[in-house]
């Protein structure tokens, strides 16, 4: 299971081919996949805070995040400075580059503070889901080997029933962002509370190969694993998707961003934090979804572009409370994490007109991004319905034939593999996995059966874990 797919894999069938088997008779002509983009530039050598806050000189007073919940905002300046204070409260409580913590929040100030924070001093974050049971919370900070959590009071009583070995305050530093500060837990105040950050917590020497994220995967196989993202990858994933003169997904300063999806989800994190911090847009967090709120909040705040996922897109689509609602603000619709099919997009368009509506498709291994529509770029291209869009500038995708394990060309179905300094590093020690998936020419195998068409465009049929062998022949299996 990739457990976080910009975009799930749909059925689809190329237009020569009624199934994934390539035929023998029809020799392929390999081919290498590229972005109709061209290339450009990433500073990737750059530490990840470095590189979201470069334009913070122009962008000082401009709101950077908005709590939908209370209304509470903060200017880019605010923001930033926080962020350098949590920065120094880790560096006082001991954590040091390389060193990794856990954020187990809701969407909220305090998760992008949080993060932001280990990444100026060298630290990695590992996101959780907060509704995890205690038991796999555990797991997660054991294979991470997180030194401190960050998380809600409520969510407190979960630690306490790890085990009989670890007692907070004493085994385990537990911060938590509301109050009253639970027994043995420390407020997040005692993060913030240095007026000047110290400078030995911003003179880390932070470079692109070092770890900034710890996400957890399952991978094409197996159980959950702590993929490697390092500065570079997070970086160039950020660049290949807003940086440039025709940026793949046209997001400026004046952009008001919905960020309902969970940030402890790559998807949001990577798509909707990061790539507006980079352009400066505002950033409007919601800790959950109600489907009234949400419209209010559209509304007030004029949002302008929503990431979503199709359960949110028919809730839009379908729920009579939006029409008493203004979304007219809505220019770009973006879906992932499963299939959006034509007759929910038709759906969605009626109610947003003027919105311009795309999917993605992405791993978190790889990046997490792959590819995605063209529609949202400055100067777009038109995308077909089904489509994953096309692969991400900077990046080369190739898809193989199952059995040789040769490049295919177009419209003809095989692994989908892609390749670029995205990519995770590794997975956490694990080299056996690591080796499995990322082979010795630098292509990553996603597990993902898909083609390209003449047009360059991606379309995911099947998974390959997914696919039985019977008697020499492959067949997909069913569910109920």
């Amino acid at each position: 299971m990739i457990t976080a797919a910009l975009h799930e894999p749909q059925i689809h069938k190329p237009a020569d081919t009624s199934s994934t088997v390539v035929s023998d008779n029809a020799p392929p002509t390999p081919r290498i996949f590229r972005s109709k983009l061209p290339d450009i530039d990433i500073p990737n050598h750059l530490p990840l805070h470095t590189y979201c806050f470069e334009k913070i000189s122009s962008d000082s007073d401009k709101p950077c995040l908005i709590v939908g919940s209370t209304g509470k905002s903060y200017t880019y300046s605010e923001t930033h400075l926080t962020c350098r204070r949590v920065a120094s409260g880790l560096y006082k409580m001991g954590i040091r580059k390389g060193d990794v913590i856990m954020i187990l929040l809701q969407n909220s100030a305090e998760f992008v503070f949080s993060f932001m924070g280990a990444s100026m001093i060298g630290a990695v974050s590992t996101t959780a889901n907060p509704f995890y049971t205690s038991q796999e919370i555990y797991k997660q900070l054991k294979s991470s080997g997180a030194k401190l959590i960050i998380t809600h009071s409520h969510d407190v009583e979960k630690l306490r029933n790890f085990d009989d070995k670890t007692k907070l305050g004493e085994d385990l530093t537990v911060i938590t962002t509301d109050e009253p500060t639970p027994e043995n837990c420390l407020p997040f105040s005692a993060l913030t509370e240095e007026t000047n950050p110290q400078e030995r917590s911003e003179s880390v020497d932070v470079g692109g190969d070092d770890a900034a994220a710890l996400p957890f995967s399952s991978g094409t196989t197996g159980l959950p694993k702590g993929v490697v993202l390092t500065h570079k990858s997070l970086i160039t994933s950020v660049a290949q998707q807003v940086d440039g003169d025709n940026p793949n997904i046209y997001l400026t300063s004046n952009d008001v961003v919905l960020c309902v999806l969970p940030l402890f989800h790559i998807y949001s994190l990577n798509s909707v934090l990061l790539n507006s911090l980079r352009a400066g847009a505002t950033v409007l967090l919601m800790h959950k979804f109600e489907i009234g709120a949400l419209l209010d909040l559209i509304q007030r705040h004029r949002v302008t572009i929503a990431a979503l996922v199709p359960p949110l897109v028919i809730t839009l689509a379908k729920n009579p409370t939006v029409n008493s609602y203004d979304l007219s603000s809505v220019r770009l619709v973006l879906s992932g994490a499963a299939p959006l099919g034509k007759d929910l997009q038709d759906n969605l368009r009626r109610r947003l007109p003027q919105a311009v509506l795309g999917q993605g498709y992405g791993m978190t291994e790889a990046g997490p991004v792959m590819s995605m529509s063209l529609g949202f770029a400055k100067e777009p291209f038109p995308t077909k319905s089904g489509s994953c869009g096309t692969v991400v500038r900077n990046a080369e995708l190739k898809v193989v034939h199952l059995e040789t394990r040769l490049s295919l060309g177009v419209n003809q179905p095989g692994e989908i593999c892609i390749r670029g300094q995205q990519i995770m590093k590794e997975y956490l020690n694990d080299p056996e996995a690591t080796s499995a998936t990322i082979d010795e020419e630098g292509w990553l195998h996603t597990g993902d059966i898909g083609y390209v068409d003449e047009d360059d465009e991606i379309f995911i049929v099947d998974r390959l874990k997914e696919v039985i062998k019977f008697k020499g022949f492959q067949a997909s299996p069913f569910y109920y």
